[in-house]
């Protein structure tokens, strides 16, 4: 961990609510600059859901049909 690190954390901790929040309000902003190129706006990305996957429910069916039951105390 680095000195400034080190320095900062007492630093942080006697600020207020408020005052915290922007912090973390700040910090949030400058991840997702550095991280710009990976999602741009105004395009569409595709996402996977569970919504019609026959096919992993066929798979997670046989796979709990072939395990053991498990009794739990009560």
């Amino acid at each position: 961990m680095s000195t400034e690190l080190v320095e900062l954390f007492p630093r942080l901790h006697e600020l207020k609510r408020t005052e915290k929040l922007f912090v973390i309000q700040f910090l949030v902003s400058e991840l997702v600059q550095e991280e710009g190129d990976l999602i741009q706006a105004g395009l569409a990305y595709p996402i996977w859901s569970p919504y019609d996957a026959f096919g992993a429910a066929s798979i997670m069916l046989n796979a709990l049909a072939e395990t053991p039951e498990t009794k739990y105390a009560e």
